[in-house]
């Protein structure tokens, strides 16, 4: 039977936090720039055929972006160099395999 989600297997997450200039929203740039990123990402999973990116939030001075797959590692390595490649800092990424009690974090 085809379901959507496969219980067994659970999806796995990359999820990228930026610190940004105000405590809003960011200015233009930054979002810009998070877009980019964003687009960047989409076309390096896509070629690699490792997992889908899912999207972003702004809000109280932070920039988030999300992607989720079958293996957060192999994921991580195609998009770490566009995550890595982001000015905004204080920044890190939560690696989530499985469950949120099995996630690591990776300071860029």
């Amino acid at each position: 039977m085809d379901t959507l989600f496969d219980l067994e297997t659970p999806e796995e997450a990359v999820i990228a936090h930026y610190r940004l200039s105000d405590d809003q929203y960011g200015s233009r740039a930054e979002r810009e720039a998070i877009f980019d990123a964003e687009r960047a990402m989409a076309a390096a999973v896509e070629k690699a055929g490792v997992s889908e990116v899912d999207g972003n939030e702004f809000g109280g001075g932070e920039a988030v972006l999300y992607a989720y797959g079958a293996d957060a590692e192999a994921l991580f390595k195609v998009i770490g160099p566009t995550l890595r490649s982001l000015p905004f800092r204080p920044a890190h990424v939560v690696l989530r395999q499985g469950s949120p009690e099995t996630e690591s974090r990776v300071v860029l």
